[in-house]
């Protein structure tokens, strides 16, 4: 891979500069093993454009440049979502969150989240927790926790933490970087967390303190905001009290989206992997949650690892899909089909070769440009050890990895030293459909539904859309 121009750096982040071709069906195939002369062709033309890639943040209190669908439920089959996704393309806003990644503490960085943007056009990203305090302290260095390239779009912050006033002062600083979304941390099981720091699911035990914080979130912002939780916490797990926890949330706040990972956490005995394990999934309450706050978006998150179920999901009725650890180990075969079987639109890279190609040139146009803090090449490298997850040649890629990341310098250097393990057949192959076939995934959810709860702060909570910047 040759040298190319580096994208310009500004306090957004740093550009990506993608293949010919990338906002729509993505070019061809990949050629040899040495550079590509149509992809440093687009590199030089790009250049005249780079200081307009990037806009500056926006200042508190403005509105970004792109709109948002307005909250519905998704359309059940491709072509349906295929003309709704065109129209929102046309009219310059972002197609509706119906497939997310979620936030994962030390994975979902910066350099997955480009890595996945070179994937996918339209997934949602999420960044990892940042906790209100770090931000609140940090304020004089805020880039090295908030900045994100402005290809990054659609892209949500998640905030943690239990003091209204940090999460308000929190919120305040990072509406200037003009995320998509704020989200706050109702879920994580984690001892440092939810044990120490007394946020993340403990804050499921207080629903009043959470509509109380969602409400000065919302305060201190111009976008969108929401809630990501379990299905309860210990022993209190039963539908009526997660009814009870949206319910006063909704009607204290303008919150009108919750992410609900389908299983409860345990918070004494149990490790945050193990807590994403041994609790039970229990999507009939994701499912009861539907019919019974009507008014209320929901995204469905937990256990859900191939895009064959995300469909069936989004058939059964769920509003949208949040996907973890799938999205990570295997970022290729998840990644690579959304853009074409949940949004219905064109794949934007056609092969592993054109990834790398881009990546290469957002890594090691970055490192040295943020001084003592720059990301190394090890840094750079982790988010692609799965991208050939399952393939020819992985294991030995992986050992050529661990020894060349001992001395490599530039990121071009390393994939020139690794590549060859890899066969030009899995670098040029198009995404390939997964062979496995789930339609009936949530086919007896309706059998398993508990009863309605009928016990509503409001007989109606006021609907809410994502252009609103009440919401």
């Amino acid at each position: 891979m040759g040298r190319r121009s580096p994208p310009v750096l500004t306090r957004s982040g740093c550009s990506i500069l993608f293949l010919p071709g990338s906002d729509g069906g993505g070019g061809g195939g990949g050629g040899g093993r040495g550079s590509s002369a149509r992809i440093a062709t687009a590199m030089r033309s790009s250049a005249a454009r780079r200081a307009t890639l990037l806009p500056p943040p926006l200042a508190p209190g403005s509105s970004p440049g792109r709109r948002l669908l307005p909250l519905q439920r998704a359309p059940g089959g491709v072509g349906p979502r295929r003309a709704l996704a065109r129209a929102a393309t046309r009219e310059g806003r972002y197609l509706p969150p119906l497939f997310s990644v979620a936030p994962m503490m030390d994975w979902t960085d910066n350099h997955y989240r480009t890595l996945a943007r070179l994937i996918s056009k339209h997934a949602w990203l999420y960044t990892e927790m940042v906790v209100a305090e770090t931000i609140v302290h940090q304020k004089d260095n805020l880039d090295k926790f908030l900045a994100f390239p402005a290809e990054q779009h659609p892209i949500v912050l998640q905030i943690g933490g239990s003091n209204l006033d940090n999460l308000a002062k929190a919120t305040e600083l990072a509406n200037a970087y003009s995320y998509d979304e704020i989200n706050l941390n109702c879920g994580c099981p984690s001892g440092k967390v939810a044990g120490h720091g007394c946020f993340g699911a403990r804050l499921m035990f207080d629903p009043e303190f959470v509509g109380d914080a969602m409400s000065a979130i919302a305060a201190n912002c111009n976008v969108p905001v929401s809630v990501k939780c379990r299905i309860g916490v210990d022993d209190r797990d039963s539908y009526e009290e997660l009814c009870e926890f949206v319910d006063k949330v909704v009607s204290k706040s303008p919150t009108r989206h919750f992410i609900i990972h389908a299983r409860k956490a345990l918070l004494n005995g149990l490790s945050p992997a193990e807590n994403r394990k041994v609790p039970p999934l229990k999507y009939e309450y994701y499912f009861a949650l539907l019919r019974d706050f009507p008014d209320v978006q929901f995204t469905l998150n937990g256990g859900i690892t191939t895009i064959d179920q995300v469909n069936a999901s989004i058939r059964q009725g769920a509003h949208r899909v949040m996907v973890g650890r799938a999205a990570y180990n295997n970022p290729w075969n998840m990644l690579g089909h959304v853009d074409s079987e949940v949004y219905g639109m064109p794949t934007r890279n056609s092969s592993r070769r054109q990834i790398l190609e881009s990546y290469q040139v957002y890594g090691d146009s970055i490192m040295g440009q943020y001084g003592p803090s720059r990301p190394n090449v090890r840094q750079l490298v982790k988010p692609l050890l799965n991208l050939f997850h399952s393939e020819p040649g992985n294991g030995l890629w992986k050992r050529k990895a661990d020894s060349t990341l001992r001395h490599c310098k530039t990121l071009q250097s390393f994939l020139e030293e690794t590549l060859e393990a890899i066969p030009d057949s899995v670098l040029d192959a198009p995404i390939g459909k997964d062979p496995c076939s789930e339609e009936a995934h949530f086919a007896d959810m309706d059998s398993l539904l508990p009863p309605r709860y009928t016990s509503l702060t409001n007989s109606s909570h006021e609907s809410s859309v994502l252009v609103t910047a009440s919401t």
